[in-house]
């Protein structure tokens, strides 16, 4: 029997992964109903503007021209023309990645790591290992290690070396698509997208009014299947399949579910199987992000400097305006505060002028004029910004990669399938899950813009 026959598929969220699912049932006419908990659709690919004229997003979105083009919004989309990050080391600035290699100190340990018998035992051992296998002892114990620490609340011995898989570029082809942005005058993408090859004819852009245009887009047309403020209570499983869902105490009878719900929250609310019971362990970083408005422009060396040393509350600091000017008034600037927290720690509860007080003591080595011309915050707060890949879990983490274990249910998007995967990888990775639901059988590869 045809999906198009049977009772709708149920999508369990309205960001970007869901919406791309649902865009791809719908030109399949397979019929679907989105449940998206909040008052309106994108989630954590929302923008948000104030009065004054900034835009503030959780973390500097970048997009690229070609997934513009595939959702359609390539016509509406800005180029960026420059982007670059940095690393702060005792007070010295120096590019990433290759002013570090300028340093004689990680030059040679990172020389040595190449020369050296490789044991990958060891190196797969953990993420600290794998970082000082890859990277050199001093590089990973003074840079890496310090911010993985920092970025997912977790000693580095204890998270899984998989963490490297998101570093796939050869420095080869680092060189090439850096001098591919420099011939260009353009953004060129270089680490971000590992489903799609990069190449110099993708670069970034950002989409006008914020990424929030891009669910719009794959939103248009499909308003009829989506529910807001309809949260899913519960997935109720039969014989190791999926049966129905229920929303606002109401069964829905599906032929399949399509969740990006945390994986800790799917296995909680998966009712008749104890098939994802090992995911509830399944644990994401918390953020706080203080986006910090001043007078000026250009404060920071980069788009992004990275702060490994433990005396600084954050570990990333970032000028959107020198990437994308556009994100605040001409003649100011928007400096985002990444913090790694915990829910309801003094950070989380900490009121917006007292934490926006608190990172001007911290940014004065490195913004001296900060207290001067600083003019005011806005903090955004997510429970889920990254997950954590912890040893502990790894190996079900790994399972989750090929399946969650319940016919008809999939998991999809970055926080469905417990991944870093970025906005672009996150578009493909959710059409070729939809077509494995269409046709379980093996297919040829979607071709791809």
């Amino acid at each position: 029997m045809k999906y198009s026959d049977r009772e709708p598929i149920a999508i369990v969220g309205g960001g970007p992964a869901g919406l791309t699912a649902a865009a791809f049932l719908r030109q399949h006419n397979v019929p679907f109903i989105v449940y998206e908990a909040g008052k309106q659709v994108a989630g954590l690919a929302a923008s948000f503007h104030d009065s004054d004229g900034f835009t503030y997003d959780f973390g500097a979105h970048f997009i690229t021209n070609r997934l513009a083009a595939a959702v359609g919004v390539g016509a509406h989309c800005r180029d960026v023309n420059y982007y670059g990050e940095s690393v702060l080391i005792n007070g010295e600035t120096y590019s990433y990645p290759f002013g570090l290699l300028k340093h004689p100190r990680y030059l040679m340990s990172g020389l040595t790591s190449r020369l050296s018998p490789a044991n990958s035992a060891r190196a797969n051992s953990s993420a600290a290992e794998w970082f000082r296998a890859n990277y050199g002892h001093a590089l990973a114990n003074d840079v890496a290690i310090p911010l993985l620490e920092a970025w997912s609340g977790a000693p580095a011995t204890e998270l899984a070396a998989s963490v490297g898989d998101k570093l796939q570029n050869t420095i080869a082809q680092t060189l090439r698509l850096k001098a591919a942005s420099n011939l260009t005058g353009r953004a060129v993408g270089c680490g971000y997208s590992h489903e799609v090859p990069e190449n110099p004819n993708v670069w970034h852009v950002y989409p006008e009014g914020g990424v929030g245009l891009l669910c719009q887009r794959l939103a248009s047309g499909i308003e009829d299947a989506i529910r807001l403020e309809s949260p899913v209570e519960e997935i109720l499983v039969e014989s190791g399949r999926v049966r129905a869902v229920k929303v606002k105490g109401r069964e829905q009878p599906v032929s399949a579910v399509v969740s990006t719900a945390p994986c800790h929250i799917l296995a909680e609310i998966v009712k008749g199987t104890d098939a994802l019971k090992p995911f509830s362990r399944f644990r994401y970083r918390p953020m706080t992000f203080v986006n910090m408005r001043f007078e000026g422009r250009a404060y920071l060396p980069d788009t992004v400097l990275w702060v490994p040393e433990s005396e600084f509350l954050f570990f990333r600091l970032t000028e959107t305006p020198l990437s994308m000017p556009w994100l605040a008034p001409e003649g100011k600037t928007l400096i985002t505060v990444d913090i790694g927290c915990e829910v309801g720690d003094d950070i989380w509860r900490m009121d917006d002028e007292s934490l926006g007080k608190l990172c001007l003591e911290q940014l004065k080595p490195i913004i001296p004029s900060a207290s001067r011309k600083y003019l005011g915050c806005r903090v955004l707060r997510t429970p889920i910004a990254y997950p954590v890949f912890l040893n502990e879990y790894e190996a079900d983490r790994q399972r989750l990669t090929q399946s969650t274990g319940v016919e008809g249910l999939y998991s999809i998007g970055r926080n469905g399938e417990f991944s870093h995967s970025l906005m672009e990888d996150v578009y493909w990775r959710t059409q070729r899950k939809m077509l494995d639901l269409l046709t379980p059988t093996p297919q040829p590869a979607l071709s791809l813009i």
